[in-house]
């Protein structure tokens, strides 16, 4: 077996009526002034407002509240609450929401102590500390909620780039599954499709790990189980399955052993880059078909693993074909063309993902390989 390390301090609070110890959690660490980061309004409509302002107003906490958090969030929004902190100084921050705002939470953390945030995602090692921050995360999908990861676009350069740095951890992090039961049924979609892309990521560069390949392959067949489930019927227990899911399949777990490249994370990052309005996991889901057919001879026997276990086929284009086949049944898009991206823009997609020197997979892509991956994705 491989040496390797895994660090992940965060504490996870998991399961119904666990946001009410969220008070308790910041104060026992001493912070009793906040700034709490959310997106559109969503929470003030599902009751989470309500409990989160509730615990804290149990706690004493101070809190202010900034808003406005859009998906695939954007530098100019990150360097708006980077200003108020700095005015507001606060003694943490608190993200309410998905990955997005925690996200940007994350970007807020770390750019409170530099001059020019952007520069962190440019080069890592900037990121010497980073203001405290806690999570209520509202949708299972990116695993922000328990890793060390940060993705934000900056809009004048169509620049959609990751920030890994071990300060980015959160404190604690809530999960109560509950609370997401009356999500859209697209956005379960994306953040299923995003969960079972994060394990893939990993899996796919696997080579003899069995333990870890068996987790992954446990994670992705939960994930599928639990969104069919839930296409059927709202259940707390397929609901909470994804959930937990969506966390194990970015916090370590999946990737312990495991080599680093994620290349199709790298593609979509372009893709939305150049059309900001597509959903990761819709883009992700768009794309994996197409990465898979292109990459699968480099890794063959992983790619039968997964065909075996997963799809139980002895074919790998089969099971690349029922894997499109479940996102359609799901109702998520299957082509760049249904989301009106346009074909001549391919080419400005692909200048786009090569403007990141951090770009490592399966093979050494190149601008065509790339190419060929998004025609076949049209």
């Amino acid at each position: 077996m491989k040496n390797f390390t895994l660090y992940n301090p965060t504490k996870l609070l998991f399961g119904k009526s666990q946001i009410q110890n969220l008070g308790e959690e910041i104060s026992s660490r001493g912070h009793k002034k906040i700034l709490l980061i959310a997106g559109g309004g969503s929470i003030k409509k599902n009751d989470v407002y309500n409990q989160v302002t509730q615990s804290l107003n149990n706690s004493n906490i101070e809190c202010k509240e900034i808003w406005g958090v859009q998906p695939n969030p954007i530098l100019s929004k990150v360097n708006e609450i980077i200003a108020l902190a700095k005015e507001y100084r606060p003694d943490a921050l608190l993200a309410v929401g998905g990955g997005s705002t925690i996200d940007t939470t994350k970007a807020v953390s770390a750019g409170v102590y530099l001059d020019n945030v952007w520069d962190a995602y440019e080069d890592w090692s900037l990121v010497k500390k980073a203001l405290p921050f806690f999570t209520v995360l509202t949708i299972s999908a990116t695993g922000s909620e328990m890793n060390m990861g940060s993705v934000v676009t900056n809009e004048d350069e169509k620049k959609k780039w990751a920030l890994v740095n071990k300060n980015l951890f959160p404190q604690v992090s809530i999960i109560d599954p509950s609370i997401q039961s009356s999500l859209p049924w697209n956005q379960t979609v994306n953040g299923a499709i995003d969960a079972l892309m994060h394990t893939l990521e990993y899996y796919f560069l696997g080579k003899d790990e069995d333990i870890t390949l068996s987790i992954d392959e446990g994670i992705v067949k939960s994930i599928i189980k639990s969104t069919n489930i839930l296409q059927k019927e709202e259940n707390y227990e397929a609901r909470a399955s994804l959930c937990l899911a969506a966390t194990l399949a970015l916090n370590g777990t999946s990737g312990m052993m495991m080599e680093k490249g994620w290349s199709l994370h790298r593609i979509e990052h372009g893709l939305s880059a150049i059309y900001p309005k597509i959903a990761h996991g819709a883009g992700l889901g768009i794309l994996f078909p197409a990465w898979c057919e292109h990459v699968y001879k480099n890794n063959e026997p992983i790619f039968l693993r997964w065909a075996k276990e997963v799809y139980n086929t002895q074919n790998i284009i089969d099971a690349i074909q029922k894997m499109k086949n479940q996102f359609s049944k799901w109702g998520a898009p299957t082509s760049l063309k249904q989301l009106d991206v346009k074909e001549e823009d391919l080419v400005l997609i692909a200048d786009n993902i090569f403007m990141n020197p951090e770009f490592k997979g399966i093979i050494n892509f190149t601008k065509e390989d790339v190419l060929t991956i998004l025609k076949n994705a049209y």
